[in-house]
């Protein structure tokens, strides 16, 4: 009997243990029947009955191949009628995109051919089989939710970058961005879908109807009596805009969603299909089957428990099986129906003996397949439960999910299969960020969001600004009780998704476990380093958004990678007790400068790292030990070059230049498909990407500094004598583990994912509490106007109970996604993790500030992470979670508010951006009482020294955003300073309560005693500082004039005028600079009055003067009659809200009060001498504060414009509007001008000034009255001979040595200030001399 199967039918690996000559039975193992009769009840014969088992023939090993080949034979289709096109179909199979010539524009698409990604304005694509008849389907997976319309077009549409399927009349689509369908004309149509839902499109060319579903929900005929007859085909076709992709599966992996009736477009592999459920179903008998040979019986048992023991039986059975089954585990199409549908089934019980039994089948796969079977197998099965995880919908429980999550853990549990997946690029980080993500549902009603929280509930009390202002108290008990009915759902809800979170957690434990070193590498190391690609690839590419992983991915997984990361860095904690806990975790500085970890030319604080390593290297030998290779930076110079040629990096922060290779893969998500987004299609031509440089290493590698993927376990954690990552220790650090050393980097990493894309998108979620809000308040005024609405109005009040049931029903939807929203996002879970991610970097910011120099290398990225944390806490995770309940938080608070203000005027920090980050944060910072209350409780050495940076001269830094911070820590204190928004802005919405000039006023006393201090200590700091607020007043208030006459003569042409919406926001910045500038004098002054009025002081004198001068030009300009301020602020642009008498006038009259009237008698003389000395000072002007304007020059009564006639306002001018100028019609101009309204006077704001206030403005007004009287009747006539030939204002006073010539003191000082060189004669001066005119003889 020839052997047909035993030995020679295993081809692959010889499985064969003993020829026939060697031993006559045929296998020694168990004895011939038994094996006989196990082989029949592992292999049943369809054919034979139960009554014919006794006649069978003995079946043995030799025998089995042949028996095998038999059975899978049975009931497959003949040859001839196996490939025979299907009827109704016309087109190759597999059907795939026509990348050749079905296209328009510019399209990436995937190796596959199914998945496709729009790169231009709206390209359009379609595949490459076409039907006439019968009933067919396919499916299209959305990875985007953007605008794209799917459907079917015959062979004659064309379409352009304007039109595309359902524009044209033989195309048909649905659009679930627009939730409408198109053929030409549009209707609304089904539902809107979100990424990770999966279209089904189907058409029945029988009823010549076209029909769209949603995740296996039917929404509907779209189409009926579509176009049929000879020569009319249809294709599967998609249009999709720039960055929109998705995937389409034609029948290649089994249709998620199949229809009753309608067949997939590609073809089933039927026959394989078959021989591999044979093949299972023989798997699984020898699972549940084992060999009692005592006894001599078979005996069943359940599957659950089957291990694989060695048993020479079993081996050889499953060897003939796998002989069959390890190929067709290669084709995705089975992998997917038979194999994961198998695995998952095992795992239904839900015990860890299933798990166990993956394991062991696991092992069977690497025993008795092919490498490359196995590779291909994991690879295909990995990228299929990817897929089922991402395109599930969400049900309450989140079965679907849990169940792929579940599997995906019992296979990464198998040390060797995680290892392969790992280190296989199928199933690097990028791909498995899927696995951490959780989508939000935008269904609710589909979600079951309904049933889990059936009471919804939302904020009611508003106060004026459009704040909640609810106090628990103050709710109803029926509010109370929906409130209470609301959290519980909500809890619900965050337990079911917190099962989720815990699986997904559990994987990436997998990931980090570095005990695996038995077979190669252990996995965190392959993962660390697959980690830093994934940096790599997301910090280089910004400018290539389909390469980036997408935000909403990046939040989930920095949240699950960091409770993983802290469970590990806690048990290596609680193993070495002298490291310390994730709790106090920071970054060593070490890893900055060493080398030992890639930071991707992102920018370091002190510049870039060629630039600081030869800058610093005599501070690194010093201070670290690291000697850098004179050759090393010369290579980083010399590539620094190349780079600058190449691609112009020096334009980008963020080179992709210097990353290993510069042109990244296209959207590596955003098609779900295997392969990689390599084919570029252009109307043009078709061309495969090729990056500027190749993917491996770059060609000039960096002496010392190890590519990412070469780096091993002893690189990263160091052996003996060597500290791996923390080489070059500085003295300033404690010499102490921290923890492993893989962790430190990938905490790094951390810091990095936070600021490339979580922090935006954590801003970006809140949105959905503000549409709450805004409903809430809508709903709430609509009730109001129902309460109010007269009984004869059925009408209105109809329309009004139609917008409430509107509002009401558009809340309980908003509101039970904010549920879903505060779970997955804003949970205290997810709060404590960026506060964690803060106090992380605080810490690493403080231990890299220690080493002095050595600070500059630290990334940028630190800083910005930190105050972008803070931000997030304060901004985003309120008010559902309140900041004050963080452990720490006061302390944490106060170490931010030391490092802002020590380092917005660091002088190691030289980039522009940081600086200004940190000086806005600082400006935020004292905006709130709790964090102005931090930045008094650094130490004082340190509140000194902010001070005296923010008292720095203007001159040569961005003054305005300190100028800034001085105003808040003085308003409060300032003449009529308390107000939050100015008076004529009070009925107007603000577009965000929470912005921090929107904050009640929290002066800073202690900080105003600090300046206070240095001003009278520092005297040449107080003049340069003065001199400089000083000449920036001069400048924003003339620049804000200069603009106020452009606007005014546009008002005043005859035809229709356009002012530049740039042009307003400039004046108006220029105006509220103007406003800030004077209160910072008006602060100096009151804190610091001996400044302008001890004239023992050097500048004091001159300082008082231009003080005068530059107050009588404000005060003149603002208030002479029908002027050009009144005019311009009676148009009310949109833009110029904030331009208006009020705080102009009271800043003004805040300093004048304080000069004049609260000071002691020498120096209101002397103050007032100055001002009525100024030849700009007018009388009326200080009058017309309280209202009191007289006649003016020309005798006319005082007039002004008149706000209730000013013309409504025309055009908008928010940021979204810009290119629309605000309109001004010439009548409107001319009567801003005519009309008659009330002076402006301090005593129309009683809500504003105080009584007291107001009485110190009438003394002053009295008393320069009085002074101004006496001055005129003393003033003799001066001769033109004795006026200053400069000004012809004053009379001469100072003499000029050693020229002589002559001037008043006035113009010879402000001279002084820039020049030596005297007027005339342009001789430098070397001293100036009092001179008073000899007396007549």
């Amino acid at each position: 009997m020839s052997s047909k199967g035993g030995g020679t039918a295993l081809t692959r690996r010889n499985y064969r243990l003993a020829s026939d000559t060697d031993k006559p039975k045929a296998t020694g193992i168990v004895n011939e029947k038994l094996l006989s009769d196990y082989l029949h009840h592992v292999f049943p014969s369809t054919k034979q009955g139960p009554a014919l088992a006794s006649l069978r023939k003995p079946l043995g090993f030799q025998d089995l191949g042949a028996h095998l080949e038999r059975l899978l034979s049975e009931g497959e289709p003949a040859e001839d009628t196996r490939d025979q096109p299907a009827e109704g179909r016309l087109g190759p199979q597999p059907v795939v995109l026509d990348h050749t010539s079905g296209f328009e524009g510019l399209l990436f698409v995937d190796d596959d051919l199914l998945g496709v990604i729009g790169h231009s304005n709206f390209s359009s694509i379609r595949a490459t089989t076409c039907v006439y008849k019968g009933k067919w389907a396919y499916e299209v997976l959305i990875s985007s939710q953007g605008l794209m319309q799917i459907g079917w077009c015959t062979l004659n549409c064309r379409f352009n970058q304007e039109e595309g399927v359902g524009d044209t009349p033989d195309s048909y689509a649905y659009d679930g961005n627009r939730v409408r369908k198109w053929n030409v004309t549009t209707t609304n149509y089904g539902k809107s879908w979100a990424a990770g839902d999966i279209v089904s499109c189907l058409i029945d060319l029988d009823e010549a109807t076209i029909t769209f579903c949603l995740n296996g929900q039917s929404l509907g005929t779209a189409f009926s009596s579509i176009k049929m007859g000879p020569g009319v085909a249809y294709f599967p076709a998609i249009s999709l805009s720039f960055k929109e992709s998705v995937a389409f599966n034609f029948g290649s992996r089994p249709l998620r969603y199949p229809v009753d009736g309608y067949i997939p477009l590609q073809n089933p592999p039927t026959t394989d299909l078959m021989k591999a459920h044979k093949l299972l179903g023989y798997i699984k008998n020898v699972l549940s089957t084992s060999i009692d040979a005592q006894e001599e019986r078979l005996v069943e048992k359940d599957c659950s428990v089957w291990r694989l023991h060695g048993e020479p039986t079993v081996l050889v059975t499953m060897a003939h099986i796998f002989n069959h089954f390890a190929p067709l585990m290669c084709k995705v199409y089975l992998v997917e129906d038979v194999l994961m549908n198998f695995l998952l089934g095992i795992l239904e019980g839900g015990g860890s003996v299933e798990h166990q039994l993956i394991q062991q089948l696991l092992d069977l796969f690497w025993l008795l397949m092919e490498d490359y079977e196995v590779s291909e197998c994991l690879k295909q099965l990995m990228m299929s439960l990817l897929r089922a995880y991402r395109f599930s919908p969400i049900i309450p429980d989140l079965g679907f999910q849990i169940h792929y999550l579940r599997l995906t853990t019992a296979i990464l549990h198998h040390e060797k299969s995680r290892k392969y997946l790992l280190n296989n690029l199928t199933f690097d980080v990028l791909r498995s960020v899927v696995f951490f993500y959780i989508k939000t549902p935008l269904r609710v009603k589909e979600a079951g969001l309904e049933e889990l929280i059936p009471t919804t509930w939302w904020p009611t009390h508003f106060d004026k600004e459009g704040k909640d202002e609810r106090e628990p108290k103050d709710e109803s008990a029926d509010e109370r009780l929906r409130r209470r009915a609301y959290e519980r759902g909500c809890q619900r809800l965050k337990k079911r998704i917190e099962v989720v979170e815990e699986l997904q957690v559990q994987i990436l434990k997998l990931l980090l476990n570095n005990k695996d070193k038995t077979t190669g590498e252990a996995s965190r190391y392959i993962f660390l380093n697959k980690f830093r690609k994934f940096l790599q690839e997301n910090a280089s590419n910004r400018g290539h958004p389909t390469a980036l992983c997408p935000p909403e991915y990046m939040v989930c997984f920095l949240h699950r990678l960091i409770t993983a990361v802290r469970a590990s860095w806690d048990d290596g904690s609680r193993k070495s007790p002298s490291s310390i806990s994730s709790e106090d975790a920071y970054v060593p500085p070490q890893l900055f400068y060493n080398g030992k970890v890639d930071y991707f030319d992102l920018q370091r604080l002190g510049g870039l790292l060629s630039h600081l390593k030869k800058t610093l290297k005599d501070d690194l030998a010093s201070k670290a030990n690291i000697i850098i290779d004179p050759a090393e930076i010369q290579a980083t110079s010399m590539d620094d070059l190349d780079e600058d040629e190449e691609s112009g990096a020096a334009q980008r922060p963020f080179g992709a230049a210097a990353m290993g290779g510069a042109l990244a893969r296209p959207s590596w998500l955003s098609s779900p498909t295997l392969g990689r987004a390599n084919r570029f299609l252009s109307t043009a031509a078709v061309s495969l990407m090729t990056p500027r440089r190749p993917l491996t290493q770059p060609e000039k590698v960096k002496i010392r500094t190890l590519a990412v993927e070469q780096r091993t376990e002893e690189d990263i954690e160091g052996s003996h004598g060597n500290d791996g990552l923390l080489l070059g220790r500085p003295l300033e650090e404690p010499d102490q583990p921290i923890a492993d050393k893989s962790l430190l980097e990938i905490v790094d990493g951390i810091v990095m994912m936070y600021n490339l894309s979580v922090h935006q998108q954590l801003g970006k979620m809140v949105v959905v509490s503000d549409d709450v809000h805004e409903y809430a308040v809508a709903l709430k005024d609509t009730e109001e106007k129902i309460a109010r609405c007269p009984a004869k109005r059925p009408d209105i009040l109809d329309e009004l109970q139609k917008s409430q049931k509107v509002f009401a029903e558009k809340l309980n939807h908003l509101c039970r996604r904010l549920a879903w929203i505060n779970a997955t996002i804003y949970s205290k879970e997810k709060m404590l993790d960026v506060y964690w991610l803060l106090c992380v970097c605080i810490r690493t910011i403080e231990h890299a500030d220690n080493t002095g120099s050595l600070f500059a290398f630290s990334p940028e990225f630190y800083l910005s992470v930190a105050m972008n944390a803070y931000s997030a806490l304060k901004n985003y995770f309120s008010p559902a979670n309140s900041m004050e309940e963080l452990p720490g938080y006061d302390e944490t608070l106060t170490q931010l508010a030391a490092i802002l203000a020590k380092h917005f005027a660091d002088p190691r920090i030289v980039g522009t951006d940081i600086k200004d980050s940190l000086m806005q944060a600082l400006a935020s910072y004292v905006c709130y009482p709790q964090s102005l209350r931090a930045v008094e409780r650094i130490p004082e050495e340190q509140r000194v020294a902010m001070m005296r940076n923010l008292l720095a001269p203007y001159e040569q830094r961005p003054w305005a955003q300190t100028n800034w911070i001085l105003v808040r820590l003085w308003r409060g204190c300032g003449f009529g300073y308390r107000y939050t928004r100015l008076p004529h802005l009070l009925k107007t919405k603000p577009e965000d309560a929470n912005l921090p000039s929107l904050q009640k006023p929290c002066p800073s006393l202690l900080l105003q005693r600090h300046m206070a201090e240095l001003l009278s200590v520092d005297k040449d700091m107080a003049a340069s500082f003065l001199n400089s607020v000083l000449n920036q007043l001069n400048w924003a208030f003339s620049e804000f004039i200069g603009m106020i006459q452009e606007i005014q003569q546009a008002a005043e042409r005859p035809e229709r005028n356009f002012v530049d919406t740039r042009q307003l926001k400039v004046c108006a910045t220029c105006f509220d600079l103007s406003v800030s500038l004077l209160r910072v004098l008006e602060m100096t002054v009151t804190l610091v009055p001996e400044i302008f009025l001890d004239w023992s002081r050097p500048s004091a004198e001159l300082l008082l003067r231009r003080l005068a001068q530059l107050l009588n030009q404000v005060l003149n300009r603002v208030t002479a009659e029908k002027n050009l301020f009144d005019r311009v602020v009676n148009l009310r642009l949109p833009g110029l809200e904030s331009v208006d008498h009020y705080p102009i006038l009271v800043a003004v009259t805040g300093i004048l009060v304080r000069i004049l009237v609260d000071g002691d008698r020498q120096g209101i003389s002397r103050a007032s001498s100055v001002l009525l000395s100024d030849p700009c000072f007018q009388l009326h002007s200080i009058q017309h504060l309280l209202g009191e304007g007289g006649a003016d020059s020309s005798g006319s009564k005082a007039s002004v414009t008149s706000t209730s006639t000013a013309r409504p306002v025309i055009g908008s001018l928010g940021s979204n509007m810009a290119p629309v100028a605000p309109v001004i019609p010439a009548a409107a101009a001319a009567n801003a001008g005519s009309s008659e309204r009330k002076h402006f006077s301090l005593h129309a704001y009683t809500d504003y000034i105080s009584e007291e206030e107001k009485q110190k403005v009438e003394l002053m007004l009295t008393f320069l009255t009085e002074e101004s009287k006496q001055a005129a009747a003393s003033t003799a006539p001066t001769s033109e001979e004795d006026l200053c030939p400069i000004c012809y204002a004053h009379s001469i006073s100072a003499v000029f040595k050693p020229c002589s010539h002559k001037s008043c003191k006035a113009c010879i000082n402000q001279h002084l200030m820039n020049n030596k060189d005297c007027f005339f004669c342009k001789a430098t001066i070397t001293g100036v001399e009092d001179y008073s005119k000899p007396a007549a003889s």
